[in-house]
C-alpha cells in the first residue's frame, strides 16, 4: 500500500471519528459527565498522552518570543474552544454541531483578509453569504423541543461562537507549526490549557459518579480523549504531509455526513427541511470559499 492511500485513509479515519464524535459525545452529557467535567477529562488526558509520547520523540525547545502566541493558542484552541463547543452540545443536537462547526473555514478566511491581506473575490463573497445564511436558518428555525437539547438555540450560538474562536487558533497556531514539531505544540498547548481550564472545570470533574459509571459512559469518555482528541491529529498530520490542500479540503464535508447520518439513526437527531436547507447553504459556502483558482497550464 502506497503512501497516498495510507494518507487517504488516515484522513477518513480522522474524519469518521470527527463524525463520531458528535453523536458519542452527546451520549455521555450530562447523563454522566457535566460538558466542563468533560473538557476537564478531554484535556488531562490529551496532556498526558502527548508528554509521553514526546519522551520518545526529538526534543525541541520553545523559543522565548513565541511563547506569548503559544498562550493565545492554548487559550482559543485548548481552552474557549472547546468550552463552547461541549457546553453548546449539551444544549443542541449531534445535527447542528456537525453543520455549523463547518463554517470554520469561511470564519478563518475572513479573518485572514484583515491580518493578511487575504484577496477577497466576487466567489468568495458569495461564498461568505451563502454560509452565513445557512448559520443564520440553522440558528434561527432551531427552536424543536427535545428532552436531551434543552436550549438549542443557546447551543447554535455557542457553536458559532465555537467555530469562531478555532478560526483565530487556526491561524495562530500556523506560525508555530511551521518551526516546531506537531508532538512538541501538542504538548505544551494541552500543558497550559490544562491549567487555564483547570479552575472551571474541576468542579464538574468531581461530581463525576466513577464507581456506579456503565461501561457505556467509560467507552465513549475513552473515545473521546483518545480517539477525538488524540488519535486525530496524528491522523491529520500524517496527511497533511502527503496530500495536497485540496485534497484535504474535500474531507470537512465527509464529517457532517458522518454527522447526520449517525446521530439520526441512533435517535440522537432528527432531519427536516430548514435543517437540510441551512446545511446545503453552508456546504455551498464553504465550498465557494475554499476552492482554489485553477491557473491555466501553459502547453509550450
Amino acid at each position: 500500500m502506497n503512501k497516498r492511500t495510507l494518507a487517504i485513509l488516515a484522513a477518513t479515519g480522522a474524519a469518521v471519528i470527527y463524525g463520531l464524535n458528535h453523536t458519542i459525545a452527546k451520549g455521555v452529557m450530562p447523563k454522566y459527565v457535566q460538558p466542563f467535567g468533560f473538557i476537564f477529562l478531554r484535556v488531562t488526558g490529551a496532556m498526558i498522552l502527548f508528554w509521553l509520547v514526546s519522551l520518545f520523540t526529538p526534543k525541541e525547545r520553545i523559543q522565548r518570543s513565541d511563547w506569548w502566541r503559544l498562550l493565545g493558542c492554548a487559550v482559543g484552541g485548548m481552552s474557549l474552544n472547546m468550552l463552547a463547543f461541549f457546553k453548546g452540545l449539551s444544549y443542541s443536537t449531534p445535527v447542528y454541531s456537525s453543520v455549523l462547526s463547518t463554517i470554520t473555514p469561511i470564519l478563518v478566511f475572513i479573518l485572514s483578509s484583515f491580518l493578511i491581506d487575504e484577496k477577497m473575490t466576487l466567489r468568495k463573497g458569495l461564498g461568505i453569504l451563502l454560509g452565513f445564511g445557512g448559520a443564520l436558518v440553522l440558528v434561527l428555525m432551531g427552536n424543536e423541543t427535545r428532552a436531551d437539547a434543552p436550549n438549542i438555540f443557546l447551543g447554535n450560538l455557542l457553536f458559532i461562537f465555537n467555530a469562531c474562536i478555532f478560526g483565530v487558533y487556526l491561524i495562530l497556531v500556523k506560525p508555530l507549526t511551521q518551526k516546531y514539531s506537531t508532538i512538541t505544540l501538542m504538548k505544551y498547548l494541552f500543558l497550559i490549557g490544562f491549567v487555564i481550564n483547570l479552575p472551571v472545570t474541576y468542579g464538574e470533574f468531581l461530581e463525576i459518579d466513577w464507581q456506579n459509571m456503565p461501561f457505556e459512559g467509560w467507552w465513549k469518555i475513552c473515545f473521546v480523549v483518545i480517539g477525538t482528541t488524540f488519535f486525530t491529529y496524528l491522523l491529520n498530520v500524517y496527511a497533511m504531509r502527503q496530500l495536497a490542500a485540496s485534497t484535504i479540503g474535500a474531507f470537512i464535508y465527509l464529517q457532517p455526513l458522518i454527522a447526520i447520518v449517525y446521530a439520526v439513526s441512533t435517535g440522537y437527531g432528527t432531519l427536516s427541511l430548514d435543517k437540510i436547507t441551512g446545511a446545503a447553504l453552508v456546504f455551498s459556502g464553504v465550498y465557494l470559499v475554499t476552492q482554489k483558482k485553477k491557473h491555466p497550464v501553459n502547453k509550450e
